[in-house]
């Protein structure tokens, strides 16, 4: 599954050229994919795990088996 973050980047890198969609454009793009990224780990960090950094290393796992398309 990928976020809809993921599915625009990937979109502006693949028509760059074609648009003439300028690098700053896909460097933005970049750094949003990488904070919504942040945002999901917070969010299912949120749920009750015995101590902060367990919460962290789970949410960071969820993310990495739902979304990270790179491993």
């Amino acid at each position: 599954m990928k976020t809809a973050m993921q599915e625009h980047f990937e979109w502006l890198q693949e028509n760059q050229l074609y648009f003439g969609i300028p690098i700053e454009a896909i460097d933005n793009a970049e750094d949003l994919l990488e904070k919504e990224k942040q945002q999901i780990i917070d969010a299912a960090s949120n749920h009750c795990y015995p101590t902060e950094g367990e919460a962290l290393m789970y949410a960071e796992q969820y993310y990495n088996q739902t979304y990270n398309q790179n491993k």
